[in-house]
């Protein structure tokens, strides 16, 4: 009687485990083309099979390398009154034949040093028989440092650096990490350290699917009391992810106000003094504290996990990053001027007309740009201008160069049936396949990862590059199927990801080729793309709460490794409200590289002549400020840090500092504060300990909260005291600028030296500056270009 009661109780159990495993494949059967991958279900699913790390049963100390033993789990229903868990529970004798099969598998690890600040961890879940993965993302392969010091402790092993220390211990296993001072900043989560709570916690594990057997890994580390965590790509949620379930799987988002990014990157920085690079193409869904805040669980999609750590404050964690992944190089001095553009410029005739306007009316530019008209077809990319409305394109681009402009054309890779390339690339082969071997949508989307695909649309970019034109538009990307098949032998499992970061490459090396600069324009991205300038933010919306997304989505990316960045001025999708394009401006123009683009119009003139003259402020502004954002850009390059930046990142020993996400430094020593209410142009602003002055009026701030009114320019802008901000005769193109007289503004409340940098495009490096005032005048300390540049050196008063 009791065994028949438990076999039908076991039975309604399966019964049910199935019908809400069959709701969630229904869910996921019913999911939109190419919707984000969040792979956290297969970490709660009944079905499947869970091995929690618990013990080291070896380890070299020499190799650093070592084996620990998973221990089988499933999860049990568990109740208490009328609530109901899920736990996880070890898992006996499920595997037939015993001898044959490991119970509890013992698998591989290993730690390495690739520098003093630079940990690497990695772990199989299994026997790996594939080739070494793609090393696309990194600059190079990652060295080992020897200068880590190994001791032996009771249960465990240690390895101290000047900045910090591994403690790897046996059982239960644990990876400690500290920094130099000998504070915990974090550690792998074992399932014994549950003990401490009545909450389920998912521990260090990976998963076996039912569905296929295929594994993935949940690599959890606990969470400090406070603890903050930023980057993580073009995030647009709050900056702090801390308490947010963040999937890094590259999407059309469509806007700027929505979860999902043109640009996840795997890699984050948290305010205890650490970061983490996840090295995998796959889907990531990383839960930073979302179900339990001290967990911080990295749900990786790969089999396999190859994790970097990362020691020291915000400037040394990117600079760790950087020199894994790559630095941004330098783009063309050019490329930081204002671009004009809109949806969309379709004849040679509004070309020039656009153009003439520009320089009728002064306002400075560099490029126009033309969008997806400039095709026979609008939308149809084939690389051929329309015959009927580019007379001879070729003598258009060259007229505008002489008059300093630079044409910028946008493409995408997706090709359309009725695309005239569209037979080669079906006949060729050299588009993305399903399973069958046939086209998985209606277009055929380019093989970036075929070498032969990259060649042949290298072919048709530079032929428009020869042709004079000066940037691509790399748009889309983001799409790039999911289940396809491709020719690097692997699904879009992990080619989905990876799909932008080839496509940046491709045009960038060939513009490199023909150019021979570092430049296009590209929306969707993963890690290494900054290794190939520029990216801009999307399609935001027109409203003031896009506008603050716009910027939470810059500073996030800049947080990941990205120093160049951009965003559609007052938005994309309609005519700007004239408001907020007022008060978007000076943000674009304080952004490293500025475009308005959008629905028609966007020329300023289009807005009356109130708005042309303030408009043309904002940009004089920045056309004035180009030696300061030149070298701010350059040391950029060279130390992995962004133009639009964190407070935190210069200031992490102020604590407001890491609470900021509506303002941001603009290089090092200007500080802006956009306003984002409707028609309001003062607002509360906060500034890092120390003395600031306002660009606009002179006055001067302690640290602390303030509330300041804008000034003509509608924003507040602030520069650092002691801050040497070097400046130009206004010039209506960058090429006309007169770099051998240079303005050193000196921005010094009673301090005795103050300091900045210049670099000159004729040389690209980057130059200290020191001015100290005696006897009342300002005098440069020691002429870093020998007189090569005259000087002319005043206070802002």
């Amino acid at each position: 009687m009791v065994a028949k009661f438990l076999f039908k109780t076991f039975s309604s159990l399966l019964f049910l485990i199935a019908v809400v495993n069959q709701g969630a494949a229904q869910t996921h059967s019913s999911q939109l083309v190419n919707q984000p991958i969040d792979i956290s279900p297969d970490f709660h699913n009944f079905k499947n099979a869970y091995f929690l790390a618990d013990s080291l049963t070896s380890f070299d100390p020499n190799t650093m390398s070592g084996n620990v033993e998973w221990q089988r789990n499933h999860y049990v229903r568990r109740m208490a009154f009328n609530n109901e868990l899920a736990a996880l529970q070890p898992y006996q004798n499920n595997i037939f034949p015993a001898s044959e099969y490991q119970q509890d598998p013992v698998l591989p690890f290993s730690i390495q040093f690739v520098s003093p600040r630079t940990i690497r961890l990695r772990m199989n879940t299994g026997l790996v028989v594939k080739d070494e993965k793609d090393t696309l993302m990194f600059v190079k392969e990652p060295a080992t440092d020897k200068s880590w010091k190994y001791t032996k402790i009771e249960g465990g092993y240690v390895y101290t650096s000047a900045f910090g220390s591994v403690t790897i211990r046996e059982h239960p296993w644990h990876i400690e990490i500290r920094d130099a001072k000998g504070k915990l900043l974090t550690e792998t989560f074992h399932a014994k350290d549950n003990s401490a709570s009545y909450t389920p916690i998912l521990p260090f594990s990976f998963v076996q699917r039912f569905a296929d057997m295929s594994r993935s890994i949940a690599a959890s580390f606990t969470a400090a009391p406070e603890e903050k965590i930023f980057g993580c790509g073009e995030s647009f949620t709050q900056l702090n992810k801390h308490g947010q379930k963040v999937v890094l799987c590259t999407f059309d988002a469509n806007g700027v106000q929505t979860p999902e990014m043109y640009k996840p990157i795997p890699f984050f920085m948290s305010s205890n003094g650490y970061g983490m690079f996840m090295h995998t193409s796959t889907p990531i869904t990383c839960d930073f504290g979302q179900a339990y805040n001290g967990v911080n669980t990295l749900m990786i999609g790969d089999d396999q996990l190859d994790l970097f750590i990362f020691l020291g404050d915000p400037k040394e964690i990117l600079n760790e990053y950087t020199n894994i992944t790559g630095k941004s190089p330098m783009p063309p001095l050019w490329s930081f001027g204002f671009w004009m553009s809109r949806i969309t410029y379709s004849s040679e005739a509004e070309v020039r007309d656009v153009a003439a306007k520009l320089r009728e009316n002064k306002v400075p530019a560099d490029v126009i740009h033309l969008d997806v008209g400039w095709f026979q077809t609008d939308w149809r990319s084939d690389f051929q201008f329309s015959k009927d409305r580019f007379k001879d394109p070729k003598k258009m681009i060259s007229d505008l160069g002489k008059d300093g402009f630079h044409i910028s054309l946008w493409q995408l890779p997706y090709f359309v049936p009725k695309n005239r390339l569209f037979p080669e690339i079906v006949k060729k082969r050299l588009y993305v396949k399903d399973e069958k071997g046939n086209l998985p949508y209606d277009d055929a989307i380019v093989d970036f990862s075929n070498p032969q695909a990259v060649n042949w649309y290298q072919m048709h970019i530079d032929s428009l590059l020869k042709m004079g034109v000066g940037a691509i538009k790399v748009d889309f990307g983001e799409a790039a199927p999911e289940f396809g098949m491709y020719a690097s032998g692997r699904t879009g499992f992990y080619e989905h990801n990876l799909y932008p970061l080839r496509y940046n490459k491709a045009i960038a090396d060939i513009t490199k080729k023909v150019t021979g600069e570092n430049i296009i324009w590209a929306r969707s991205a993963w890690a290494g793309s900054q290794r190939y300038p520029i990216h801009w933010g999307g399609d935001a919306e027109n409203t003031s709460s896009a506008m603050l997304a716009t910027l939470r989505g810059g500073l996030s990316f800049g947080l990941s490794g990205f120093a160049f960045w951009s965003h559609d001025i007052g938005g994309f999708v309609l005519k700007s409200p004239e408001d907020l394009y007022r008060r978007w401006t000076p943000f674009g123009f304080l952004t490293s590289h500025t475009r308005a683009h959008g629905a028609p119009p966007k020329e300023p003139w289009a807005y009356g002549k109130t708005f042309l003259d303030e408009f043309r402020l904002s940009d004089n502004m920045k056309y004035e400020l180009m030696p300061y954002v030149y070298a701010q850009a350059k040391q950029c390059t060279e130390l992995g840090l962004p133009m639009v930046r964190a407070l935190f990142v210069e200031y992490p020993k102020d604590a407001g500092s890491w609470l900021i996400e509506n303002e941001y430094l603009f290089g090092s020593d200007i500080l802006v504060a956009p306003f984002f209410q409707d028609s309001t142009y003062e607002r509360d602003v906060y500034l890092p300990k120390g003395s600031w002055i306002n660009y606009q009026s002179g006055e001067v701030y302690n640290g602390g909260w303030h509330h300041i009114k804008g000034g003509k320019i509608p924003a507040v802008i602030l520069v650092r005291d002691g801050a040497v901000i070097p400046k130009v005769k206004l010039a209506q193109s960058t090429k006309d600028i007169d770099w051998k007289n240079i303005e050193l503004l000196v921005f010094n409340s009673g301090k005795t030296q103050s300091t900045g940098y210049v670099c000159l495009p004729s040389d690209n490096i980057l130059r200290a500056l020191s001015v100290a005032e005696k006897n009342g005048k300002y005098l440069l300390e020691d002429d870093p270009l020998q007189g090569i540049v005259n000087w002319k050196i005043h206070s802002y008063k």
